[in-house]
């Protein structure tokens, strides 16, 4: 039932039922109680309990109750937005979920970790985490960081050994630092030595960002300014009007207008739902802050395989002896230069040209692996030792001909017909790797560098294109955004993939020796014009991403590699790939692609604009919104008129706020030019002093004209109907200002992709008319119907005090000179 096939799929899931899911600690999900409590502790909440009793206190049973069935529809929407978000961050963790490679049944596959049972047979390799505990059964020496477990910083080596042997055991959660090797898993879950002291794996980041601090504290300092400003009023009403349980509930509702609780909800929703809408994208989302960035790059600095190609390597020539040679037919040659190169692949290989090379190799019969030299920045080259039946040695050695030529010390004239085979095969735009082999007796050597090898010849790999590639590129660079190609591959393969791509190639190609030799502010002169980077070692790329950096660039950086993690750290936007990409790098990574795809990066810039520019509006309608209906709060009283609003008006007004903010603004699609405007400014502020004046001035001017209706009303009609004529006037405005500050500068007014705005809109306008034209519901509200000329008025008042930004628009597009064509959404 198991040994190198594994358990098969019955017996697995017998097991799983047994032993549970190989996780240590279940996720962490806020349930609906904790929902609803958290709710219940916002100072809004306990207001709406104050002017409740209020109004009870005043004997007014009906409006106690009113108000307090408007509380709980208030704290119904809440809770859906709050459940909603909880929803997509479930969707997120289930995309975060780390995948394991296991065999089953005889089959290698991808399998979610958690579905791990004592028994599986696991493939681990470098840069991975341990999936579960385990021994070592087959493969390479393997060296292993334990930090996590035992917090010694030196690595330890484990190798393949019998049951109980302590060399070979494996532990949960350490990293796996170089080397391959199969595995039996002997423990998951709570049960492994990690999961006894009750630590846990790293999971999907869900820690607030700043600017979600910054709102908070910026939310807290006016919940304090408005609680200030209600007992001021409520001072100022008592005593010039002698009716303290009035004040008290002016007071009240004057707190409640000036407090901006849809602050923070619509942060978090955005952040939730971004993230949500980004992993729909194939774009996994590690940390929020990166959402606010992702819209903002200037520079996509992606590897050539797997992100602009397919990473579907297969052999497409050889050169050995002085002569190209062709395949067979069955795609075989029978040549030693493809016997060397399977034996320089990993017994199960993963990497796809091991893959090709194995599977157009013919088998060796009675060999053994000895000794595995991996891949060093140093040498790039991989080198493995078997011994043979006779007990003879066979070293095979592939990797990079730089490297190659020097392990096998070839003078300059004899890599001269080399290095033009070399370059004909880069020209082709193949992937080439030299191979090189040689006989020893005895033990293996401690280096690879004492083994005399003989070189056998070049391997040529073709990997296609990516279909989407040269639709990605044209696209970011339609926005403004540069792409540029860092790759280990040989320069001509470079530039030939990256002109396939559409990437601008006039600047040529800089290689890490061009790198090594020039100086930071040399390095920083070349990058404004160079696109194309050729055998660039890992570390180069942090000397990359930190010269992009002091040129003002806002720098997005894929990596897979356990050497690439101080790269993706030190990016603006760290993108780790998933497939292909090591557990070092998605830790270190802000992002981590699940397609490895360029077109998915590019997407991700699209929605990360989308969701920028969104959520930019939705806080500045906010501001501007809550302008209005503090001042409307409190102007009537310290002008000594009615007042205009009571706490069951502005809780209206909540209730189309807060759905408007929530799913209007986050549903707005993205402006069809967003993909044709350059990047943003670093600098730009997503909040800032010049969002914050912009809502105000907008707020203000619908306070001054929606006063001045009330005021007018007062002068000839029963506050009743003046205050019903205002406060109509203020409901259109709010919805036409959403409107305004949710769409774009091109953007229709009537487009069927804002069904939900006019959904909300139809129904708050129903519900006015229903109480407007009922007496009871209207003395509940403490209104009465106006005049019709009155509420036409404050009707076309409140349209045109919001939706004057529109004639602009209307003007740009009549105007044919100014029509500029638009990108499709």
């Amino acid at each position: 039932m198991t040994g190198a096939s594994g358990l098969n799929e019955a017996e697995a899931a017998r097991r799983l039922a047994l032993v549970g899911p190989n996780q240590f600690d279940p996720p962490r999900t806020r349930s609906l109680t904790q929902i609803v409590l958290a709710t219940l502790r916002e100072p809004m909440f306990g207001l709406l309990l104050v002017a409740s009793g209020l109004y009870l206190a005043l004997g007014d049973l009906a409006e106690g109750l009113l108000l307090t069935l408007a509380a709980v529809a208030t704290i119904v929407q809440v809770i859906f937005q709050e459940a909603r978000s909880e929803r997509a961050l479930k969707a997120l963790r289930d995309l975060a979920e780390p995948m394991v490679r296991l065999v089953r049944d005889g089959r290698e596959r991808q399998a979610p970790s958690r579905s791990l049972v004592p028994g599986d047979v696991v493939l681990v390799g470098e840069g991975q985490r341990v999936p579960a505990d385990g021994r070592l059964i087959d493969g390479e020496l393997l060296t292993i960081d334990e930090a996590a477990l035992t917090g010694e910083s030196v690595p330890v080596q484990r190798a393949p050994g019998p049951a109980g042997e302590p060399s070979s055991a494996i532990f949960a959660g350490t990293l796996i630092v170089s080397g391959q090797g199969v595995a039996e898993v002997t423990a998951t879950g709570p049960r492994t030595a990690i999961g006894a002291i009750g630590a846990a794996l790293a999971t999907l980041e869900t820690t607030g960002a700043p600017l979600q601090k910054a709102i908070a504290r910026l939310v807290g300092w006016l919940g304090l300014g408005a609680g200030l400003f209600c007992l001021l009023v409520m001072v100022a009403y008592g005593l010039t009007r002698g009716d303290w349980l009035e004040a008290a509930l002016a007071g009240v509702t004057v707190a409640i207008a000036m407090i901006p609780e849809e602050f923070p909800m619509v942060l978090a929703i955005f952040m939730a739902l971004g993230a949500w809408r980004l992993g729909r994208h194939n774009v996994l989302v590690r940390r929020g802050a990166v959402i606010e960035t992702l819209g903002g790059a200037t520079v996509l600095c992606i590897d050539k395989t797997g992100t602009l190609t397919e990473n579907r390597m297969t052999v497409a020539a050889l050169w050995a002896e002085g002569a190209r040679i062709s395949l067979d037919q069955d795609g075989a040659a029978p040549e030693p230069l493809l016997a060397a190169a399977s034996l320089a692949c990993a017994p199960r290989p993963v990497d796809p040209m091991d893959r090709a090379l194995v599977a157009v190799a013919r088998p060796s019969a009675d060999l053994r692996l000895e000794r595995v030299w991996p891949l060093r920045t140093e040498r790039l080259a991989v080198v493995q030792a078997w011994r043979r039946a006779d007990q003879r040695l066979i070293v095979a050695a592939k990797g990079a001909p730089e490297a190659i030529f020097a392990l096998c010390r070839l003078a300059p004239v004899e890599t001269a017909p080399l290095r033009t085979a070399l370059e004909a095969l880069a020209l082709e735009g193949l992937r080439v790797l030299a191979v090189a082999e040689a006989i020893a007796v005895g033990e293996a050597p401690e280096a690879p560098e004492a083994v005399d090898f003989v070189f056998r010849g070049l391997v040529g790999f073709a990997d296609p294109l990516r279909d989407d590639a040269v639709a990605a590129v044209s696209e970011a660079r339609a926005a403004g955004v540069k792409v540029m190609m860092i790759t280990g591959d040989y320069p001509a393969t470079a530039l030939n993939i990256a002109r396939q791509a559409g990437l601008d190639v006039g600047a040529g190609v800089l290689t890490g020796q061009d790198i090594a030799r020039l100086d930071p502010a040399a390095l920083r002169a070349r990058l404004a014009d160079v696109r194309v980077f050729a055998r660039i070692r890992p570390e180069q790329k942090l000397a990359l991403v930190e010269a992009l950096k002091a040129n003002g660039e806002v720098v997005a950086m894929t990596g897979d590699g356990v050497n690439d993690a101080p790269a993706l750290e030190a990016a603006h936007i760290g993108i780790a790939m998933g497939r292909r990409g090591t557990d070092v790098a998605r830790e270190a990574a802000d992002l981590i692609l699940l397609d490895d795809s360029l077109a998915s990066i590019v997407g991700g810039v699209r929605l990360g604009r989308r969701i920028y520019n969104n959520l930019r509006r939705a806080l500045t309608y906010v501001t501007a919104i809550h302008v209005p209906i503090a001042g409307l709060a409190l102007a009537p009283v310290l002008l000594g008129a009615p007042p205009m609003l009571f706490p069951v008006q502005v809780v209206f007004l909540e209730l189309v706020i807060d759905p408007v903010c929530s799913l209007v603004f986050e549903g707005e699609p993205s402006d069809r030019d967003s993909m044709r405007r350059p990047p943003r400014s670093p600098r730009a502020s997503l909040f800032g002093p010049r969002q914050i004046v912009h809502g105000a001035l907008q707020g203000l001017l619908i306070l001054a004209v929606v006063l001045a209706l009330y005021l007018w009303g007062l002068s000839w009609l029963p506050a009743a109907q003046a205050r019903a004529g205002a406060f109509a006037g203020l409901v259109v405005a709010n919805l036409t200002l959403a409107l305004t500050d949710a769409t774009g500068r091109d953007s229709r007014l009537l487009d069927a992709r804002r069904w939900v705005f006019w959904t909300i809109a139809a129904t708050a306008g129903a519900i006015l008319l229903l109480v407007l034209l009922t007496p009871g519901l209207a003395g509940l509200f403490r209104m009465a119907a106006p005049p019709a000329g009155f509420a036409t008025i404050c009707v076309v008042a409140g349209l045109v005090a919001a939706g004057w930004a529109w004639l602009p628009r209307i003007l740009r597009r009549s105007d044919p000179d100014q029509a500029a064509p638009r990108a499709a959404d």
